[in-house]
């Protein structure tokens, strides 16, 4: 599906999206406790394929208006019945990769063609070193997977740099190995705030989690969790786009942004360091933005992998040079985003270079152009708002908005945005 944005004057208030993240991890840790309910939950395909896997795995969740009910199976989980598809989810295959090897049998996951490029070596290794046989079909380290369990736990090292989701993974499914998991990370550990996350609902849930130092951590064994409740917060993430769409072309508060460990919060002082009109009141969870001019700063991004298109759209329009640093990481997402954030700006007339780790953006015109969103939610949704900067901007793939944030056009178009598909408005 294609949408054309056109330059926009916006003004509104929006809410932001509930955290996929923390969707993802509520889902998880709830199936492995024994009954629980996760209030404002994020429904999307991502999330979707979370729920579809701990249904595999035996938890039984029911959908209502604003949460959901799940009797999980109490750390033990089924042997699925079928292969598991988690469709387009780097989150679910990473943290259900490492649910399955709790099973006392083999599970089978896959996805999309997307998926099936994306590197879990190191989350294999370390499952297999903690007493599991993990291993990908195509001995490529990427999906389809093969797990048989059980893991019993030990001693593992494992890189820190390509995601924090093989981190996390273990961290929720460790506490139940037999016997105690000792978890030492090599190397940087990047999107450290996602780890964080990960630590804190663990806690929430009455695990055991030990921070021994800042890269190892000491997991006792034969734990239970009991999460019983979970409120999920909003997205930082998904709210950076409503963000830059304030600061490049109006004003905008966005609504259901309390604080948290998340890492993309950062993009609040990111903005106001840029000379946007920024304001966060933290105790009513509102962010205001208005329309500013912007300079080009540095940005290192080695915990806030997700915001780079944002940014790389907020340094198209800002003026002088805006370097998005230690950015390597980022090319192992849904998409090599470096680069298709490179190619997609520079048919629109930005003076954009990409580098191993990082891009150079320097100041001058975002021109209209007809751009590929790569079927990468971020990048669509980036791109939307280059286009109401530039005008006249078809974008394709537009669907995979439904990823992470289903209403984000409406949302848009609420707030004043013109977004038309093929000549007539939406």
């Amino acid at each position: 599906m294609k949408l054309t944005l056109q330059k926009s004057d916006i003004k509104g208030v929006v809410n932001a999206p509930p955290s996929k993240s923390y969707t993802h991890r509520a889902v998880a840790i709830a199936a492995l406790s024994k009954k629980a309910t996760v209030n404002n939950p994020l429904i999307s395909e991502d999330t979707k394929a979370t729920i579809r896997a701990s249904e595999a795995f035996g938890a039984v969740v029911e959908t209502k208006k604003d949460s959901l009910l799940i009797k999980g199976f109490d750390g033990k989980p089924k042997i699925p019945d079928n292969v598991i598809d988690i469709a387009n989810s780097g989150t679910t295959l990473r943290i259900m990769t490492a649910v399955a090897s709790l099973a006392d049998g083999a599970t089978v996951l896959t996805g999309d063609a997307s998926i099936r490029t994306r590197p879990n070596t190191p989350l294999l290794n370390a499952l297999n070193d903690l007493g599991a046989e993990a291993f990908s079909t195509r001995n490529n380290g990427m999906a389809p997977l093969v797990v048989r369990g059980k893991m019993r736990g030990g001693r593992v090292y494992i890189d820190g740099s390509i995601s924090s989701q093989f981190i996390s993974a273990l961290l929720i499914a460790c506490p139940f190995a037999k016997n105690r998991t000792d978890i030492m990370i090599k190397g940087e550990l990047k999107s450290r705030p996602y780890v964080n996350i990960t630590i804190d609902m663990l806690k929430d849930a009455g695990a055991k989690i030990i921070a021994d130092t800042p890269n190892s951590f000491t997991i006792p064994p034969e734990q239970e969790y009991d999460m019983k409740s979970y409120n999920v917060p909003g997205d930082f993430s998904s709210a950076s786009y409503m963000m830059a769409a304030g600061a490049l072309c109006g004003e905008v508060t966005i609504k259901n942004m309390f604080p948290s460990e998340q890492g993309d919060s950062a993009l609040v002082d990111i903005l106001g360091k840029m000379g946007a009109q920024i304001s966060w009141n933290q105790k009513k969870g509102e962010i205001k933005v208005s329309k500013s001019r912007l300079k080009g700063i540095t940005v290192d991004v080695g915990k806030t992998p997700d915001l780079v298109p944002t940014l790389a759209v907020l340094g198209a329009a800002a003026e002088g040079t805006m370097l998005i640093e230690n950015a390597e990481h980022v090319r192992y997402k849904e998409t090599d985003r470096l680069h298709a954030m490179t190619v997609e700006l520079q048919k629109m007339g930005v003076d954009i270079t990409e580098e191993k780790d990082r891009l150079v953006i320097k100041s001058g015109t975002i021109k209209g152009a007809k751009v590929h969103g790569w079927d990468d939610h971020r990048i669509v949704m980036a791109l939307a708002v280059a286009g109401m900067v530039a005008g006249e901007t078809t974008i394709d793939t537009v669907e995979s908005v439904s990823i992470s944030y289903p209403g984000f056009f409406e949302e848009l178009k609420k707030t004043g945005a013109v977004v038309e598909t093929a000549d007539t408005p939406l």
